[in-house]
């Protein structure tokens, strides 16, 4: 499914629409070019799951938690990382919800992943102009409710 994103504040709606909508356990493997959104659209579910919390990139932290919400984000991003390093993260224990309480993961720049979740929906952003975008969702193993072609 493609979804045209008319601008920034679009590419929001369809983060707060998936945070509004997708339960714990649902994991986000976001990927695209730097500046084509994912972040934004990391924040926009962050605003659905009623996060106040400012949601930022966690390119140096690697993995941001934020647990206030209706259930809890786990925002990582892998921009930093070889697929080695990637590994010894175990981040399975965040989608098996292992240690910690099970809530929505995404995962910026998921193609550095050596492995994969069982299901996960997954999401490439891509700019088409200044700051139009355009999202392709897919689906493995992995429903989510009936998204309009346009935002």
């Amino acid at each position: 499914m493609k979804i045209l994103l008319a601008d920034v504040k679009a590419t929001l709606e369809l983060g707060i629409k998936l945070g509004q909508t997708l339960a714990a356990g649902s994991v986000i493997l976001l990927a695209g070019d730097l500046g084509a959104g994912k972040t934004t659209l990391v924040q926009g579910i962050g605003q659905g799951l009623g996060i106040v919390e400012s949601i930022v990139s966690p390119t140096f932290t690697l993995i941001n938690e934020y647990t206030e919400g209706r259930i809890p984000l786990y925002h990582l991003d892998l921009y930093r990382l070889e697929p080695q390093e990637v590994a010894a993260l175990n981040l399975e224990t965040y989608w098996e919800g292992i240690e910690i309480d099970p809530g929505i993961v995404a995962i910026e720049w998921a193609e550095r992943m050596p492995y994969l979740p069982e299901s996960y929906l997954y999401l490439h952003l891509t700019s088409i102009q200044a700051d139009h975008r355009q999202a392709e969702i897919k689906q493995f193993n992995y429903t989510i409710p009936e998204l309009t072609g346009n935002i």
